[in-house]
């Protein structure tokens, strides 16, 4: 089978593949497929697998990949009603932004590389600009406090909206430069000041944190018992709903969380944790990919207990 080089290394691949186990006879979904890193290592270990990705340029990753993979253009929160219930061995999600999004300009996700300021991950809806040009500034700041978990979300809405009147953004240097001057310069600090601007704009146009929580109960769905799920967050609101959901999916908490519906009471749980907590990187891995750095690990097997009904 020939396969294309993947451009980026996919992180806390060893860590997913221990939990996942893939092999010969087993059907694994790579649920945020991107450039293939965690594709191509299931495939290599004899796994059947279908990918998702709603990002339609990830298709050229997917070339060669051969008769046992199968890429479905569409979001993961997807992944049940493609593929049914109690489907497949395992499920594996590598979220957030992917390397190859970031170090293509064009796709303006990066503060770093000048290009349109779009964000999308898919090919529709609001780009970062409509969101910067029109949103009210409460709607702004709210995403920059909430989403980004910046400390001047206030300050920095209402500037924008002081320069927009006069001059609408459109490109990503731009937005960055005009952020980072808001923010009174870098003054020695190790992250850009626009950072966390950046962060709650992508996960605003990508409704990234819904797409979360539906993505974790179609994993429920979709998965046989004793199948195995794998997340890699990589930043502390994925961090948190993971954990949130997987704690009460697990019978560890009686009621529904900030993140989740509340379901109804005295559910058997329907995964088991396969772990403690969550496993960052080696230091090895960090410092020969910089992306893994904030990186954590959860994993759990899947029960034979029903899918938890969500209630109003």
């Amino acid at each position: 089978m020939a396969v294309a080089a993947a451009p980026h290394v996919p992180v806390l691949l060893d860590g997913v593949m221990e939990v996942l186990e893939p092999g010969p006879g087993k059907h694994v979904v790579d649920g945020t497929f991107g450039a293939g890193g965690y594709a191509r290592a299931f495939l290599a270990a004899g796994a059947q697998v279908t990918a998702f990705d709603r990002d339609p340029s990830a298709r050229r990753f997917a070339e060669g990949l051969g008769d046992r993979f199968r890429l479905v253009e569409g979001r993961f929160s997807e992944m049940d009603a493609e593929l049914g219930e109690g489907a497949v061995d395992g499920v594996a999600l590598d979220l957030g932004v992917s390397s190859m999004q970031l170090d293509e300009a064009d796709r303006g996700f990066s503060f770093m590389r000048d290009g349109p300021l779009d964000m999308r991950m898919g090919a529709d809806g609001p780009t970062a600009a409509d969101l910067v040009n029109t949103a009210e500034p409460s709607d702004l700041s709210r995403i920059f406090w909430i989403y980004g978990e910046e400390r001047n979300a206030r300050r920095v809405a209402a500037a924008i909206v002081r320069r927009r009147a006069e001059q609408p953004f459109s490109r990503t240097l731009e937005f960055a430069e005009f952020v980072e001057r808001v923010q009174g310069g870098r003054r020695g600090a190790k992250v850009h000041p626009a950072t966390r601007v950046f962060q709650g704009l992508r996960i605003a146009v990508n409704d990234e944190l819904a797409e979360l929580e539906a993505g974790l109960v179609a994993a429920e769905r979709v998965l046989k018992t004793d199948g195995r799920l794998a997340i890699v967050t990589f930043h502390s609101l994925e961090d948190r709903i993971v954990k949130a959901f997987l704690t009460l999916r697990a019978g560890r908490t009686p009621a529904g969380s900030r993140h989740l519906p509340p379901v109804e009471a005295k559910t058997a749980p329907s995964f088991q944790l396969l772990f403690n907590g969550a496993r960052p990187p080696s230091d090895a891995e960090t410092a020969a990919n910089p992306r893994a750095r904030s990186a954590k690990l959860r994993a759990a097997v899947r029960t034979a207990a029903p899918v938890w009904r969500e209630v109003a």
